[in-house]
């Protein structure tokens, strides 16, 4: 994920902030130069680095740091507030259309994804914020970009204007347009042609897209892999088109995270969405305090509710609970829990949006995914008889289902001994309602690869 490494290094620098008895002018300058390096191995923009370190400096002293008795707790939050201003802190959501389609030009370079995040855009507002989305084929000199979109948008369902390769992007913008007033679309997304590089005959066609079809919004689509070009990229497209937001793709990949960091202050244009992984639903909108508090290892649970509140069912949610309060829980109700969990995104991704956990390995994630799937696989061999009563397992029933899993029994003594430790929390349950809060270790993903 972008920022690991900036996370981690800024947690052991608050990590030793708080075993200071008191907080100097002269270990806050080491701090701060720890921070400064932090930021820059993170390929953030000198420039950058050297105002947000000034500003740090300056509210510190500003609020009296120096003189409080626990001043790491203030240290962090202005730290906190500067990231969340650096990554565009405030309301930088897109304002839709009341009467009228809400036009969206998507830019960028060739090769940077843009066709997909084209599909994600549609598939984020269409599913999730309940808008009657078109799509507009505008790339005219990729064949194959017209296919693309095509297919992506028979997936999830999304209408796409197109006119073949025949007919110039301008016209087609202008076309579009008028089919998404005529036939009530809440928005409409031109997908773009791009370039190796930015060409004068590349801005001179979106320039008269730009003129021809006024789009509310032009969103530029950056690779976060690309570091410090993506400001220089961004920088250009919006001198010539006035940009109005930023997608940031591959924020789940390994990049250090500078260009997030970096391109809303070197050119005024703010992040708006965020691409998290390959598949259609996964781009978010981007919350820069969500953002911030991840980069300081605070986990971000708004994000978690949100995946929650979208992936499971509330009605069997709610019908698993009536069974755990009444003291029922059976082995088909732990596989039903399992694949809730699995629906909200890779066990890994999970566990950094809850605050407090620990960092686990890609071994350590790729077991305990595994370890999931060979539940289901063991559960799925078992009778009807055996999941809703599984005291009845002798050893005999033990060897038919790893038999019939091609598992070992060992693994079928682990799923097991899994049921009788999550049946005991339910056990607890009751006398843990009242107070409202959990028992030790509940959640769902407790045991699971040792989490």
């Amino acid at each position: 994920m972008a920022f690991e490494n900036l996370t981690e290094k800024l947690s052991r620098i608050f990590k030793k902030l708080r075993g200071q008895a008191r907080l100097t002018e002269s270990n806050m300058d080491d701090m701060l130069k720890e921070i400064r390096i932090a930021l820059l191995e993170a390929d953030v923009n000198y420039k950058v680095v050297k105002e947000f370190i000034a500003n740090i400096k300056e509210k510190a002293i500003g609020q009296d740091v120096l003189t409080k008795l626990n001043p790491s707790q203030m240290i962090t939050k202005i730290v906190h507030d500067e990231l969340e201003e650096l990554l565009g802190g405030g309301e930088n959501e897109i304002q839709y259309q009341n009467n009228r389609p809400t036009v969206i030009l998507l830019v960028g370079l060739q090769g940077s994804g843009k066709t997909t995040s084209a599909g994600k855009l549609a598939y984020l507002m269409k599913n999730k914020l309940h808008k009657k989305v078109l799509l507009a084929a505008g790339d005219v000199y990729r064949p194959a970009a017209i296919d693309q979109l095509k297919q992506i948008a028979d997936s999830i369902d999304v209408p796409v204007f197109s006119k073949g390769t025949n007919v110039s992007p301008v016209q087609i913008a202008i076309e579009a347009k008028k089919e998404a007033f005529n036939e009530h679309y809440d928005v409409l997304i031109i997908d773009t042609a791009g370039r190796i590089a930015i060409d004068e005959a590349l801005m001179n066609e979106l320039s008269e897209i730009k003129k021809e079809v006024s789009p509310d919004e032009i969103l530029l689509l950056v690779d976060a892999m690309s570091g410090q070009d993506a400001v220089n990229v961004a920088n250009a497209f919006n001198d010539l088109l006035a940009l109005t937001g930023v997608i940031m793709s591959k924020l789940d990949g390994d990049a250090r995270g500078g260009a997030a960091l970096s391109i809303r202050h070197m050119t005024g244009v703010p992040i708006k969405f965020s691409g998290i992984g390959e598949k259609v639903s996964d781009l978010d909108i981007f919350h820069a305090d969500r953002m911030a508090d991840r980069i300081l290892g605070m986990g971000d649970v708004m994000t978690l509710v949100e995946k929650a509140q979208e992936e499971i069912d509330e009605k069997e949610a709610r019908r698993q609970a009536n069974k755990m309060m009444s003291g029922k829980f059976d082995l088909d109700d732990m596989l039903s829990q399992m694949k809730q969990v699995q629906k909200m995104g890779s066990l890994g991704g999970l566990l950094k949006l809850m605050p407090g956990m620990p960092k686990i390995t890609p071994e350590q994630q790729a077991y305990a995914e595994k370890e999931m799937k060979n539940f289901e696989i063991i559960i799925n061999s078992m009778t009807f008889e055996e999941r809703h009563n599984p005291e009845i397992f002798q050893y005999s029933r033990k060897i038919r289902v790893a038999k019939g899993s091609g598992k070992q029994v060992s693994d079928v003594n682990r799923v097991l001994k899994k049921y009788e430790s999550m049946k005991e929390m339910m056990k607890k349950m009751e006398q843990y309602k009242k107070s409202g809060k959990l028992p030790p270790g509940m959640g769902g993903l407790g045991g699971f690869g040792g989490f």
